[in-house]
């Protein structure tokens, strides 16, 4: 099975920014974790800081990939044009959220891309990305 795994915005700086809300471990160290676990899923894996290159890649995957775990980081509130990608590619998608959106500011409740995915997890930390893996893999 292949998996794609996609991150949003300044998830580059896991394990250096607020780590009382994202923790201390870098997403490429996490990443080497679920590779030893499920090693019978190819993983690709891709982040980026910009809006444009996200769509990109989603429609880049979207054909191509078994399942997308997807944490659009602050785009999840503003991006129409990630919603739309999601809705728009065959490959089911899988939100994910380190932190609980919900009990954070207000902004953050309104969400343009759970209504176009699969399932959306919150609050649970970096399992959150293993969790959603475990939903794919028995989806196939």
């Amino acid at each position: 099975m292949k998996i794609a795994i996609i991150n949003g915005p300044n998830l580059n700086l896991l394990g250096k920014r607020e780590t009382d809300i994202y923790g201390n471990t870098s997403f490429e160290k996490y990443l080497n974790e679920l590779r030893d676990l499920f090693p019978s899923v190819t993983f690709y894996y891709f982040q980026s800081n910009i809006e444009g290159e996200l769509v990109t890649e989603l429609q880049h995957v979207g054909f191509e990939y078994d399942g997308i775990v997807l944490n659009p980081a602050g785009y999840t509130h503003t991006s129409v044009a990630i919603g739309d990608a999601i809705a728009a590619i065959k490959a089911p998608v899988v939100e994910v959220h380190i932190s609980n959106v919900h009990a954070r500011e207000d902004f953050r409740k309104l969400s343009h891309v759970s209504g176009k995915s699969a399932g959306s997890i919150f609050g649970l930390g970096l399992k959150g990305y293993e969790l959603a893996v475990r939903w794919l893999l028995d989806r196939s």
